[in-house]
């Protein structure tokens, strides 16, 4: 399957089908191996570490950028020094969709260009 980095969220019936279990387990190990799957709840998150409140609240709104661009958002909690990122499809009953990995693969990328640069923590 193409890079989910390199792919653009669609908005059409198809775009909220829930992503089979081989599928998603597929795309969660070979693009995504940081980001949890949690079955009851339908969705992936990921905890993103930074030395300071400055350096949150910049990833915060790249995360905003990327998820306006999108036209996909992700539920965020914020604290100092931490972000989680979670995303399920709402429209299709809470459930993972290939909208979700693809928003979590652009998020992964703001991470893998070094834009927070050394002050990014794991």
């Amino acid at each position: 399957m193409e890079q989910l980095a390199s792919q653009q969220c669609v908005h059409n019936d198809d775009s909220k089908k829930p992503l089979d279990n081989d599928t998603r387990d597929s795309l969660l190990k070979e693009q995504l191996p940081e980001w949890n799957y949690d079955a009851d709840k339908g969705e992936v998150s990921r905890k993103f570490k930074f030395k300071n409140y400055y350096h949150t609240m910049a990833f915060v709104n790249a995360v905003a950028w990327v998820a306006n661009k999108q036209a996909h958002h992700p539920d965020l909690e914020v604290s100092y020094g931490h972000c989680l990122v979670r995303y399920t499809t709402h429209d299709a009953g809470n459930s993972l969709c290939l909208n979700d990995l693809i928003c979590a693969a652009h998020i992964d990328a703001l991470d893998n260009n070094g834009s927070f640069g050394p002050n990014f923590q794991d």
